[in-house]
């Protein structure tokens, strides 16, 4: 019976992977299961009026290279990266994003999956969010058994609290003992970080984790969404 298990985190963009679930990635990794990172979009050109990559060339080569640093503090296994346009994947054929993510799927066979919460703010989220549903969906020959929403600070709480799109935690994972190395591979991206109280802040990822611990009796705490479990 295969004991250690085969991870993927499929994220919206660079940052999103360890905002929603970096200590309990990390978490994963020390107990010997293999993590796979798959982000979808590039991270950067939402900044303008127009679309131009060759503009931003430079920066998102930089920016690429901290998502590489990151995964590398946090141990895992590998680290995939498209270029979806940032903030704009609305405007992209949904079956383009799920057959990326199939792709991946078929690759490394996971048997767990984080990705984005359903009612983000962030259309890039909600669209890698449903094409992750599509690719995971439970056909016979399908490895994923397990299935988490994360929330990403600076777009899940930014979300009105409707019964449609509120995040309702149900699945907590303790990370007072990975939560320094969180604030670590977050450092990569400091560039993309703010000033508190804004909430993608550390001071503001620190609160938050501390919330989600308080909850469960904890330090410091990642809170998920159960999306579909089987054993």
């Amino acid at each position: 019976m295969k004991k250690n298990k085969t991870i993927l985190v499929v994220a919206a963009h660079p940052d999103d992977e360890i905002l929603g679930c970096g200590g309990t990635m990390i978490k994963h990794v020390l107990s010997g299961d293999e993590v796979h990172v798959l982000i979808m979009a590039e991270g950067l050109t939402s900044r303008d009026t127009t679309r131009d990559i060759s503009s931003r060339s430079k920066e998102l080569s930089q920016l690429h290279s901290y998502s590489y640093q990151a995964a590398q503090i946090m141990g895992v296994k590998s680290l995939t990266m498209y270029d979806f346009p940032d903030n704009r994947m609305d405007g992209v054929e949904l079956l383009d994003v799920v057959k990326k993510v199939e792709k991946m799927v078929e690759s490394i066979h996971p048997d767990i999956v984080y990705t984005h919460h359903a009612g983000d703010v962030n259309i890039d989220h909600t669209v890698t969010h449903n094409a992750v549903i599509t690719a995971c969906r439970p056909l016979p020959e399908q490895t994923v058994k397990k299935i988490l929403f994360f929330e990403t600070l600076s777009s899940t709480e930014w979300q009105m609290r409707t019964c449609d799109k509120a995040f309702m935690p149900n699945w907590f994972v303790d990370i007072e003992t990975t939560f320094a190395k969180k604030i670590e591979a977050l450092k990569c991206y400091d560039s993309e970080m703010r000033e508190y109280p804004h909430s993608r802040s550390y001071e503001s990822v620190e609160i938050l984790a501390k919330y989600r611990g308080m909850v469960i009796g904890c330090q410091f705490a990642e809170a998920f969404s159960l999306g579909r479990m089987i054993r």
